[in-house]
């Protein structure tokens, strides 16, 4: 296999063009309003955490981060509680149009926010939800919903039907099997799908702008008060996009982790799991807790 001439170069080349802006962002981070606007230095002459001690300690700005928080957890955990179902219902079950109804579930995420904009607006008016994160949250599920269920389909549909049946087999209701065997077998599935989930939430800004207005403001649109008459309060802006960053950094590094160590669950066709041991007849029997530890 021949290499590619100048990979080391090229690889070099892209990682300073992706480190580049963050870099950036935080060379900012500690500057002066002053300084920023005067001239463009590589690093902060007079470096400041003035920037900093404002967000963390300034209650309008640390709430934003509390208040996205707030209805991005309950969104995610709202969207695949609703996806884990439908999903299987998917994978397992054939019905009069259900490719069709799965094809309009996933055009959903091909419309715009705008779109829902003015309804969410009214109707959650109406509701005494507005300024709430229930507001966001649940309009964020329109187009998170969709996406999980796509997700999740296919790691339910990797899962064989046999372990279905032999589990309803040996007396497991439904609830049970669901959640004893066929979460944990497809627990990086739902790691994935929660990661999604989580992202879009986090960074839309629209519904979240539209459906807020004093309570619940997320920090997207608390970072917008740096705009004033005076111009653009660019140091503080850019420390408060640095730690919004670094959330999403952690969160993606967290993610990554429970993904990696779920990947051993993960069920492929042909394969055997933990709790499934193949007979002579080829007839497949669940091990009781203390068969499998042991």
């Amino acid at each position: 296999m021949h290499s590619i001439p100048g990979r080391r170069a090229i690889m070099a080349l892209f990682l300073i063009f992706l480190l580049l802006p963050i870099y950036w962002l935080v060379n900012m981070s500690f500057k002066t309003n002053a300084e920023i606007v005067s001239t463009m230095t590589l690093w902060p002459h007079q470096p400041t955490l003035a920037n900093y001690i404002r967000i963390f300690t300034d209650e309008s700005w640390y709430s934003g981060y509390i208040n996205s928080l707030k209805y991005v957890v309950i969104n995610t955990v709202l969207s695949i509680s609703f996806a884990l179902p439908a999903a299987y219902a998917f994978s397992r079950y054939r019905f009069l149009g259900d490719k069709h109804l799965f094809f309009w579930l996933l055009s959903n995420r091909m419309a715009p926010p705008a779109v829902f904009a003015l309804p969410f607006f009214n109707l959650y008016a109406a509701l005494n939800l507005f300024d709430t994160p229930w507001a966001v949250a649940l309009a964020h599920c329109l187009f998170n919903v969709p996406l999980a269920v796509w997700i999740l389909e296919g790691f339910v549909s990797s899962v064989p039907r046999e372990i279905d049946e032999t589990a309803f087999l040996d007396g497991y209701s439904f609830p049970r099997f669901f959640v004893k065997i066929l979460v944990p077998l497809i627990a990086s599935g739902i790691g994935v799908a929660a990661f999604f989930c989580f992202m879009f939430s986090w960074v839309e800004l629209l519904l979240a702008r539209t459906l807020t207005s004093v309570n619940a403001k997320p920090i997207s649109a608390v970072m917008t008060r740096t705009v004033s008459a005076s111009g653009m309060d660019w140091g503080l802006l850019a420390a408060a996009g640095l730690t919004w960053h670094m959330n999403v950094a952690g969160l993606r590094t967290r993610c990554l982790v429970v993904v990696t160590r779920a990947g051993g669950g993960d069920c492929r066709q042909g394969e055997e799991p933990l709790l499934l041991r193949r007979h002579d007849n080829d007839s497949f029997r669940l091990l009781s807790d203390r068969e499998a530890t042991g």
